[in-house]
């Protein structure tokens, strides 16, 4: 296997990503995991990771004194990079113009990593290498940095200054899979098969004879969630679907039914959007906004569960870009981007042991756990939806009026992309599209009387692991219809925006 060893980037779980892409057996740790606790798993060599922090800053995070000692290969990407060569007896500091973006990097001499000539890479960083460590060669160059790249081949250690686990860099998975292969000598094994496999075992481990309650809501996450479980325990399983009243237009019955015919599990619906609606009353901020239905959806299902008189066992469908926007507390040197309801958002007095198979698994991945255990494409290929569901996208207060004009809008939305053939389906071109209702005002004009009413924002991306994303250039038609249809059906919306915003510097969502 490979570790990886997280200081802080968001992109982290994407370089477990693109190795598990080629195969290859990793786990992501905090870079302060304990030494025997990574040496006992007898990796073959090690990954360093991106972060947020300068190395020669008080309190950065620097590199394990053990993983130079092992002696097994170790490749430094971003601040990885510069902790090695800190480490190692080169210097880092200040660029004076610092690269964020797409850019340039040409190869300076034959390596194991990199090919010949320029390719395009993703940069973030503020600081540099401005020597290289003893031993150590520069391999590759960009117009900011003399080592974008860095090699000691007869120790196996490699630099990198770029990301080449992002999409925006074209060439990385084949870095990463150069590395792991050639470099390390990791065998290539890994498959969405390997993943069913171990966590059916964890999962028997985890719950024993036990019976769980899995909290679903008919997305691919919550679904593929139920359904690994499920083949780990069978009838142990008890399925529980919410209506917080925050649902899409037409969701609870489509989600019934596709739960019922598709997973077949034994469901049961809770109506509490009376609840969930009186805790959202005059709140605005967003975090405050997951962290209330959090808290509800927990004790909604205590509630339940002390009903049925099962015990403390809650099945979720958290992926790993929940628990890194969140900044789950093992990952301490990262920054939280915002608290989703299902990690963060969770509160301490609960009687629930969580179970989640899929808490460091992408959502591409997690699609192709579901089609290894052979669930139907209408649920594999569902529109996203978040935990907290309308409350995110219903900026501003959420009351049932506002509400009601989301979901049309968003209706309307969706039903446009769906009749396209752009949502919906194996290999779609989008892979989240929604509404959003902002509380903004604006002045227009309808059968000659003056108006003053809300916006709409549409938003619709193109994503594989919905770390990043594209805003997506939908055809000028589709969004003239759309917005004419809205304005025109929806009360109390008068106006129309298209968010061209990608991610980073955005979210996909707006809370």
């Amino acid at each position: 296997m490979i570790v990886i060893l997280d200081f802080g980037s968001q992109t982290s779980q994407l370089i477990a990503r693109r190795l598990r892409e080629a195969q290859v057996y990793c786990q992501l740790f905090p870079c302060d995991t304990p030494a025997d606790e990574i040496l006992a798993l007898k990796p073959e060599g090690f990954v360093l990771s991106g972060g947020p922090a300068s190395v020669y800053a008080e309190g950065s995070p620097q590199l394990p004194e053990y993983v130079i000692e092992s002696g097994k290969p170790i490749l430094g990407i971003c601040y990885g990079m510069q902790a090695m060569t800190h480490a190692l007896g080169g210097q880092v500091a200040a660029s004076l113009q610092r690269e964020y973006g797409s850019a340039q990097v040409r190869t300076l001499s034959p390596n194991a990593l990199l090919g010949e000539g320029e390719q395009t890479v993703w940069m973030s960083h503020g600081d540099r290498i401005e020597q290289a460590p003893p031993g150590f060669t520069p391999i590759a160059a960009s117009s900011n940095a003399p080592v974008a790249a860095m090699a000691d081949a007869s120790r196996g250690y490699y630099g990198v200054q770029f990301h080449p686990e992002v999409h925006h860099t074209p060439g990385g998975a084949e870095i990463l899979r150069r590395f792991a292969i050639e470099v390390c000598g990791a065998p290539a094994t890994w498959s969405p098969g390997a993943i069913v496999e171990q966590s059916i075992e964890a999962i028997r481990a985890q719950v024993g004879g036990a019976t769980a309650l899995s909290a679903i809501s008919g997305g691919l996450d919550s679904s593929v969630a139920s359904a690994l479980v499920h083949a780990a325990i069978g009838d142990q399983l008890v399925a529980m679907f919410v209506d917080t009243g925050l649902l899409r237009l037409g969701e609870r019955e489509e989600v019934i039914q596709a739960l019922q015919s598709g997973l077949g599990i034994e469901l049961v619906v809770v109506d509490a959007a009376a609840m969930f609606l009186a805790d959202l009353k005059g709140v605005t901020d967003p975090e405050e906004k997951r962290r209330r239905i959090g808290e509800r959806f927990i004790r909604v299902f205590e509630a339940q569960a002390q009903q049925l008189g099962l015990p403390p066992f809650l099945v979720q469908g958290t992926i790993y870009p929940d628990v890194i926007e969140s900044r789950a507390p093992e990952r301490q040197h990262a920054e939280r981007i915002k608290t989703h309801h299902n990690v963060g958002g969770l509160p301490k007095n609960m009687n629930f042991e969580l179970v989640e198979p899929l808490r460091y698994l992408f959502k591409d991945e997690v699609r192709k756990v579901g089609e290894s255990l052979g669930l139907p494409d209408h649920l594999l290929w569902r529109q996203p939806f978040p935990g907290p569901g309308l409350a995110v996208r219903c900026l501003g207060e959420v009351t049932g009026p506002r509400l009601a004009a989301l979901r049309a809008a968003d209706a309307i939305f969706t039903g446009e992309l769906k009749e396209a053939g752009l949502v919906n389906r194996p290999n779609a071109p989008l892979a989240q599209a929604f509404a959003v209702l902002l509380p903004v005002r604006s002045v227009g004009v309808m059968g000659d009387q003056r108006t003053y009413q809300e916006t709409v924002a549409l938003r619709a991306v193109a994503s594989q692991d919905f770390m990043t994303a594209d805003w997506a250039a939908l055809p000028d038609e589709l969004l003239r219809k759309a917005s004419s249809r809205i304005v025109n059906e929806v009360a109390g919306v008068n106006r129309v925006v298209y968010d061209i915003s990608s991610k980073p510097p955005a979210t996909i969502e707006w809370e």
